[in-house]
């Protein structure tokens, strides 16, 4: 139960609402107790034969000396005004009693809902703060449909968990005050009950196990299926270019019936709770009803006390019954908590040191020394690398696949951390900079442009809402977007669907630029900005980039050499280690080096 006492500590926010909920769902208990007990003196008198004794008998703690002063008492008020107002009395007193609890309880689920929406809220904003820290790399390795569906099914899961916690809190408060009632009516009938109580308790923890375990599996289930769904939509092209449809399909089903089938055992443990305990509690009222009856037809117990050691017994069995749902459900909702926990425990967040400071404007230039990097898997993906980049000149990195190009220029933002060396912005150190004050130095456009189902505006201005709308239209402007934004139905307000799909690749592209443009940030990263482009939208985009990249310090990372001839360096790395460095004329006058060989064979002059 660990990890769902550590969701139960949010509750530390709500110490007045817990309170409240407490206060009322005792309340609720007492009047409801109330409401019962005046069934006795209705049925005593609809059916008793017994009369008032001359004398008031000595009232004591006791059930026969309680029993029988409230009856003498009762008797006298039967004879002194008849015996249909006294009923009348009583039936008000009972509709009063049952209002006034059911109040109570409504007031109860009132705060409740309030603990369990302000739970889960935190939850969320945790986990959504956690995935936004958390380093590219862990990405990587997990699978974003994965973290969905911890977002979504687990937390319900948890969400459930939280509501039935009123369960385990409200239903054994209310088993004690009824068990402590059945106790002072018959403490022998008690004791039967307590005969098949052992026997209950042992197949709850068994099935309780169980129900867990299978639950886990289930959850883990459910994220690789909704991991398939992310992966078909992000490669819906993909899927149908190579007439895929049926084969993705067929694994999402494979996979849907394995989930199918363990929730199916998840259901059949769940459902076996309720009806063992309804029949153990039916074996156990049973017994009472004959052995009761028998001392009934004895002369031992009084009809109407022993009617209402019945009504009372038939009403701790539902809170019994709901304690083991609640059990179960706090036992599903630990194997979703343990999932949720994961993501919020993983420690491969980008630390930020305390005694970070602020990054002044950028002025000097950008050093790496030393500089190497692997994922932890001691694997090098960077080695040795020294560069030195100056304030106001563009650097290009170019290279074969896989040599380490986009993790260098990751590793200025610390979207990762270096693994070896030291990376100085103006002479600092980047570890020892205030993480946001040196993000607000970088602007990035990437081969992949982020774009989001919002209007062209509100995806230009994305990072702030302090643009004027001249201002998004002359970053469009600069970008070359203006003229094909004008041309929308909406102009700036048209809605781009999700991840640009209304626009072309050019337009998705010099949106993005256009971004970069208004942020005004003095280094610009450029990852392969145009690779993915036809020729005639490259030579618009790259027409936009020199605008943008006049008087900023650049990286560009290069699949297409013919885009930066004019670089005033460029870095060539292979197997993660720099091997040439220069301009263009200065490398492609090595006619054995890597750098004329891969101008080479794009067929560059």
């Amino acid at each position: 139960m660990k990890p769902i006492l550590r969701i139960l500590a949010y509750l530390k926010h709500y110490p007045w609402q817990i309170a409240m909920n407490i206060l009322f769902n005792v309340l609720h208990i007492l009047f409801n107790l109330g409401s019962y007990v005046m069934i006795v003196p209705f049925v005593e008198l609809l059916f008793g034969t017994g009369s008032a004794p001359a004398a008031e008998p000595a009232l004591s703690f006791s059930q026969e000396g309680i029993t029988d002063w409230a009856f003498w008492h009762l008797y006298r008020y039967r004879d002194s005004v008849g015996l249909w107002p006294c009923l009348l009395w009583i039936s008000g007193a009972y509709l009063v009693l049952t209002l006034v609890a059911n109040i109570c309880r409504y007031v109860a689920l009132v705060f409740l809902s309030t603990l369990r929406n302000g739970v889960i809220e935190h939850l969320r904003n945790d986990l959504y703060h956690k995935i936004t820290i958390l380093p590219v790399s862990y990405f990587g390795r997990h699978r974003r449909g994965d973290i969905i569906s911890r977002m979504s099914n687990d937390l319900a899961d948890i969400e459930w968990s939280v509501s039935t916690l009123q369960s385990l809190v409200k239903d054994p408060i209310n088993i004690i005050v009824f068990g402590a009632t059945l106790l002072f009516v018959s403490w022998r009938l008690f004791l039967l009950f307590l005969l098949v109580l052992p026997l209950g308790l042992w197949l709850i923890v068994r099935i309780g196990r169980s129900l867990k375990r299978n639950s886990q599996v289930g959850q883990n289930l459910l994220g690789r299926l909704f991991a398939r769904l992310e992966e078909s939509l992000a490669a819906l092209r993909a899927i149908k270019a190579n007439s895929a449809e049926q084969r993705r399909e067929d694994d999402f089903r494979k996979a849907n019936d394995r989930y199918a089938r363990s929730m199916v055992r998840v259901a059949r443990r769940r459902e076996l709770s309720s009806p063992l305990s309804e029949v153990l509690g039916t074996l156990a009222l049973v017994i009472i009803l004959i052995v009761g009856g028998s001392w009934v037809v004895g002369g031992h117990i009084q009809p109407s006390v022993f009617i209402f050691f019945v009504i009372i017994f038939a009403r701790i069995i539902p809170p019994i019954q709901s304690v083991v749902k609640a059990y179960n459900a706090q036992l599903k909702g630990s194997a979703s908590a343990a999932r949720f926990l994961e993501v919020l425990d993983a420690d491969e967040v980008i630390r930020e040191r305390p005694d970070a400071i602020d990054l002044p404007a950028f002025s000097s230039g950008i050093t790496l020394s030393g500089v190497g990097f692997h994922y932890g898997d001691g694997v090098p993906i960077l080695q040795d690398i020294d560069l030195s980049i100056p304030r106001g000149q563009t650097v290009a990195i170019v290279g074969p696949s896989g040599a380490g190009k986009s993790t260098l220029v990751d590793l200025l933002p610390r979207f990762y951390d270096a693994t070896a060396g030291t990376i100085a912005i103006d002479g600092h150190n980047i570890l020892d900079l205030n993480i946001n004050s040196l993000r607000r130095q970088f602007g990035l456009v990437s081969q992949n442009c982020i774009l989001f189902n919002d209007t062209v505006a509100a995806n230009i201005a994305f990072g702030g809402n302090r643009y004027s709308r001249e201002q998004i239209r002359e970053a469009a402007r600069i970008a070359g977007a203006d003229d094909f934004i004008s041309a929308m139905p909406q102009g700036y307000d048209t809605i781009i669907g999700d991840r640009g799909v209304l626009l072309s690749g050019g337009q998705r592209q010099r949106l993005s630029i256009a971004r970069a443009v208004i942020a005004d940030k003095p280094i610009l990263i450029l990852d392969e900005a145009t690779s993915a482009l036809d020729s005639e939208s490259e030579h618009a985009v790259q027409q936009s980039l020199d605008a943008v990249m006049r008087g900023r310090t650049s990286i560009v990372i290069a699949h297409r050499l013919s885009t930066i001839r004019h670089a005033d360096l460029i870095v060539v790395l292979d197997h993660g280690r720099i091997v040439q460095r220069g301009t263009h004329d200065q490398l492609m006058a090595d006619a054995d080096g890597l750098y004329h060989k891969l101008v080479s064979m794009q067929s560059f002059v």
